[in-house]
């Protein structure tokens, strides 16, 4: 590369990547589509890399386009977040935003933004669903959701959010199990229908001599039951550091972390009330984790 890269250039490359053509990208910016295909051309030439397959079903993306795409959508929301932050605090924001998690990420995470966002937005309707079911973004069931992995969907935006980690914890005072045996400890887990997550294949191979006592889907009554003295619990961070009554044991090796992804439906890149709200999460989550 010879000369820097025009973000102007990106964001017809992203046009182009969400539309599959040059017509329907030139539609959307309000470009000529003789000026597009000129402009994804200068791209290529700067990255030395041929970004997109043109055949007859319209324009896809190569393997070195998908790379491209990753640090373009990244490069476009801190675009949008600048803009935000410029339009200060005149930005009036009213009606309804569905938001989807597993039931300790929202209590834990993501309630304390909500009450900050609907002090600040009061005509902001915040639906906080708590749900394991991964909610459709095309059907609308939700408007933003996050989740421990990536969708799928050409038509979804997303990006990691964080990286979680997990340890063993304990009610306070009380000495974790040996790694290795575990031989008359007793367990808290999840339930039989979730056995194939990382963290409880972790807790049998650590402990293969332990006894299960309780599987529950649901992280709280987890650390809840944990404090209470019933067994020992692999949690979440975020959950088991502040969870009064638990005490974090550090082994090595530690449970395997897990990724959380924030996505939303490509439609609702201009949704103002969904960009300020995850404004709010993401900065609250690196507070939190920084």
């Amino acid at each position: 590369m010879n000369a820097p890269l025009d973000w102007s250039d990106l964001r017809i490359f992203l046009a182009v990547a969400r539309c599959g053509s040059l017509s329907g990208a030139a539609h959307r910016l309000g470009m000529s589509q003789p000026t597009m295909g000129r402009r994804v051309r200068t791209l290529e030439e700067l990255t030395g890399h041929k970004l997109f397959q043109r055949g007859r079903e319209g324009f896809q993306l190569t393997d070195e386009g998908a790379s491209v795409l990753l640090h373009a959508e990244r490069m476009e929301e801190e675009a949008l977040a600048i803009e935000r932050q410029l339009a200060g605090q005149g930005l009036h924001l009213r009606g309804l935003l569905r938001v989807s998690c597993s039931d300790w990420f929202g209590l834990h995470v993501l309630a304390p933004v909500v009450a900050q966002y609907s002090a600040l937005h009061p005509d902001v309707r915040v639906d906080l669903i708590t749900d394991f079911r991964f909610l459709d973004l095309a059907r609308r069931e939700a408007d933003l959701v996050f989740r421990i992995r990536p969708a799928v969907s050409a038509e979804v935006v997303q990006r990691k959010l964080l990286l979680m980690n997990y340890a063993l914890y304990g009610p306070r005072g009380v000495l974790p199990p040996t790694p290795g045996d575990g031989a008359g400890t007793r367990l808290i887990t999840l339930d039989s229908a979730l056995d194939d997550l990382p963290d409880v294949h972790w807790l049998r191979a650590t402990f293969p001599s332990a006894a299960v006592a309780v599987g529950s889907n649901n992280r709280d009554v987890q650390a809840s039951l944990c404090a209470m003295g019933v067994g020992f619990a692999v949690l979440p961070r975020l959950l088991g550091d502040r969870f009064p009554g638990l005490e974090r044991h550090d082994l090595s090796p530690p449970p395997p972390n897990r990724e959380v992804w924030f996505a939303y439906h490509q439609d609702l890149r201009g949704m103002a009330r969904l960009r300020v709200f995850l404004d709010m999460v993401i900065a609250s989550v690196e507070r939190a984790t920084g």
